[in-house]
């Protein structure tokens, strides 16, 4: 293995126009304007989107993402001038892409937001209702807080931005460790020794710092998108990709399917389902963590996914092409892509620009052109 990306990618064959090292692409660029909301596992880099869909869809076309997840495609989309329609069955994703590609109005925007934080720094609000799981893990002020400022939200037209606000706060609120934000076990009550920090920490016992940084951070963000981006929003459905109804025909399709066994996309985001008491639909998750990697969950596994890539084919245009971006190191997407009605025209391999960025890590993926049979 490479000890770093630099002597790993002076012997790596790959198309330079789909791989980057660290040095090529930081996190900054990687994570521009609303790109970064809200974390997110598991999401491809917008660069990569760019380019795939400059090769694959024709300009200004229409772009289909299947699994559209914390929206990259569609942000993408409308940065380069085309007309994005995502699909995803998480509520809490659907409510990150609405708010990522809505067209909002900038004065109302502004003025609502930093309304509501002053009222919020008032002191104004009510802590209202709370759950078991935000009892155990948010310390008595965070949790106090965070219900406070939920009280405000819906006086306002901004209301789903002030929604990810809030789950923003509270993702980072949480009582755990510094360095385990994203798959947090227990509940981490006493000072502990910090592997990010190197030093001793304590669990986080207020939550008021987040929302200010967080509130200020999203405006900020969405006002840079908005000089960038087309003029109408993405369509967001949230539904099944199985059997939703897809409205008209598509010049393309650009996705990355979430793999095998790896993330519950529904219990990454726990906390805002908890908050906003969002509708969960778990049990129709394709690939969740908790199915595993058994064969039977494969098998379940590779006839959603066929089924959803079938069910959007469906909805190219003849010369269309379908991209899938995916790490099938199971060899799983001929079968895919077979029963999908799909051939495949060509395969490109990248290396991932992984987020640590120092080591480079094998790790691989492919991108899958097809079209319909």
């Amino acid at each position: 293995m490479a000890a770093t990306q630099e002597e790993l990618y002076e012997t790596l064959q790959h198309d330079a126009a789909l791989s980057w090292s660290e040095r090529d692409l930081p996190q900054r660029l990687r994570t521009k304007h609303v790109h970064s909301l809200h974390p997110y596992l598991g999401k491809y880099v917008p660069q990569l989107v760019e380019e795939l869909l400059r090769r694959h869809v024709p300009a200004g076309g229409r772009v289909l993402d299947p699994f559209a997840g914390s929206g990259t495609t569609l942000v993408q989309a409308l940065e380069s001038g085309y007309e994005p329609v995502g699909v995803d069955i998480a509520a809490f994703n659907c409510l990150l892409m609405r708010v990522k590609t809505d067209v909002h109005n900038p004065f109302v925007l502004e003025h609502e937001l930093r309304d509501v934080l002053a009222r919020f720094e008032r002191g104004e609000g009510q802590a209202g209702r709370s759950t078991p799981y935000l009892r155990t893990w948010f310390a008595p002020q965070s949790q106090a807080e965070l219900l406070r400022f939920r009280s405000l939200i819906g006086e306002y037209e901004s209301a789903d931005v002030l929604r990810v606000v809030l789950t923003r706060a509270a993702r980072s609120a949480r009582l755990t460790t510094h360095f385990d934000l994203d798959f947090p076990k227990q509940p981490q009550t006493e000072p502990y020794w910090c592997h990010k920090h190197r030093r001793e920490c304590r669990p986080v016992d207020h939550a008021a710092h987040f929302v200010r940084r967080y509130l200020l951070d999203t405006l900020a963000r969405l006002k840079e998108f908005a000089r960038l981006r087309g003029p109408r929003p993405a369509e967001v459905i949230h539904g099944d990709a199985r059997s939703v109804t897809l409205p008209g025909v598509f010049d393309g399709i650009v996705t990355s399917p979430p793999y095998p066994g790896l993330i519950d996309y529904h219990e990454q985001h726990r906390y805002a389902y908890e908050l906003l008491d969002l509708d969960d639909r778990r049990e129709n998750e394709l690939g969740a963590a908790a199915a595993g990697t058994s064969q039977q969950a494969l098998r379940t596994y590779v006839d959603g996914v066929a089924s959803v890539m079938g069910a959007s084919a469906e909805a190219l245009r003849d010369d269309a092409r379908a991209v899938i971006v995916v790490n099938d190191r199971r060899d799983l997407y001929p079968d895919v892509l077979e029963r999908a009605g799909l051939v495949l025209t060509d395969r490109h391999r990248r290396h991932v620009n992984r987020r640590t960025g120092r080591r480079a890590g094998e790790y691989f993926e492919d991108v899958l052109v097809a079209r319909r049979a």
